[in-house]
């Protein structure tokens, strides 16, 4: 009697079964991964672009006219298209601008925000402040509150 080697198809099905268990707890985590390394890429956006804000300020002695076209708000000079670390525009998980400058032109507020045809839609805008605070509008409410000025609440 020769005994026969394989697999059964019940047990092909429980592995299979097995693995769609795996797959289906693990991407959650997998997604929340991939976009915190998302955001941090644009935190290190939001950082180069300040050193480039304080780079214009120390050729013009005041911030005005950081943003294209000699404006004072709106998408910046630098980086206009794209973002640093995701090195095209078609790549770009947040659009960077230059939110506000003050009446003297000595301070300004920088911003990420999400795009929203990537999955950081709803992540929340990211905030850099000339005095060097930072923000994440985590609760994506549009109001950064006390316990959201920081990068990793």
């Amino acid at each position: 009697m020769q005994k026969s080697s394989g697999f059964t198809l019940l047990e092909l099905m429980f592995t299979v079964a097995i693995i769609g268990i795996i797959v289906i707890v693990s991407f959650p985590s997998y997604k929340g991964i991939t976009n915190q390394s998302r955001r941090a890429s644009a935190q290190a956006d939001m950082l180069a672009f300040a050193a480039a804000m304080e780079r214009h300020k120390a050729a013009n002695f005041t911030y005005v006219g950081a943003a294209t076209n000699g404006l004072d708000t709106g998408a910046p000079k630098v980086f206009q298209t794209f973002s640093p670390a995701t090195g095209s525009a078609s790549n770009k998980d947040y659009d960077l601008t230059i939110s506000a400058i003050n009446s003297n032109g000595l301070a300004y507020v920088l911003k990420a925000t999400p795009v929203m045809a990537s999955s950081l839609a709803n992540d929340g805008t990211l905030y850099v402040f000339s005095d060097g605070r930072k923000g994440w509008d985590k609760n994506n409410n549009g109001v950064l509150e006390a316990a959201e000025y920081c990068w990793r609440c």
